[in-house]
């Protein structure tokens, strides 16, 4: 099997001091593991400061879904995570998935504490629509799909 090739990590973002990586609806921080054992190999000194919170409902957070009444709910153990940072210290926060609409909330609760936002294959809300209007037009788009697929006879 080939070495992967060597990767140089610079830091664009002037103070970021930590990395926050937000997973996606029906995973854990546990999904980041590779991802974030790789930065902490890249950045030594940043070791402890790769972080993958497990929002709320998800992963080893011991709350049932049916208690996380509001996405701010949901999003709390980044925002709580962000708001702890000492001043002065600012982070990259990277989402995936859903966790995209967490890292716009944070970016915009938290101006000063977020150094860059980052949207991997996220949810990415504009600015002129409530945060939720891109989820509901996915949804209206796969549903439509779904519609529109002629499954065989018998299946």
């Amino acid at each position: 099997m080939a070495e992967p090739a060597a990767t140089t990590v610079r830091s664009g973002c002037t103070g970021a001091t930590h990395i926050f990586l937000v997973h996606g609806v029906c995973h854990g921080g546990w999904c980041w593991y590779k991802v974030a054992a790789r930065l902490r190999r890249l950045r030594p000194l940043a070791a402890g400061r790769v972080v993958a919170p497990d929002l709320a409902a998800s992963g080893v957070d011991d709350r049932r879904l049916r208690e996380v009444l509001t996405f701010r709910d949901y999003s709390a153990p980044l925002l709580d995570a962000l708001r702890s940072l000492p001043d002065g210290e600012r982070a990259v926060v990277v989402g995936h998935s859903l966790g995209g609409l967490s890292v716009a909330l944070a970016a915009e609760e938290f101006p000063d504490k977020v150094a860059a936002a980052v949207f991997l294959c996220a949810y990415m809300p504009d600015c002129m629509s409530p945060p939720g209007h891109v989820v509901l037009q996915v949804n209206r788009r796969f549903w439509s799909l779904g519609r529109q697929l002629k499954w065989p006879r018998g299946q």
